[in-house]
């Protein structure tokens, strides 16, 4: 049978803070995609108010549509 070590309190100490840190750069990760997930919806609703016809587009057409529309930019 295998020798279990157990661990030392400073050892703990170290799995505890690395966990912790983990959790929060998921909750970070989370966060940052909720924001990008808002921004498009935002930036949907602005293309849909300019451009009411977008909701009933494939997305190849919305492409060849913005495209259309701006390539004089």
């Amino acid at each position: 049978m295998a020798d279990k070590k157990t661990m030392t309190p400073e050892e703990k100490a170290l799995l505890q803070a690395k966990h912790r840190l983990e959790e929060a750069q998921m909750r970070d990760r989370v966060k940052e995609r909720k924001a990008r997930t808002r921004r498009l919806i935002q930036e949907g609703a602005v293309l849909e108010s300019v451009v009411p016809s977008v909701c009933s587009m494939s997305l190849d057409n919305l492409k060849l549509e913005l495209e259309a529309r701006l390539k004089d930019m």
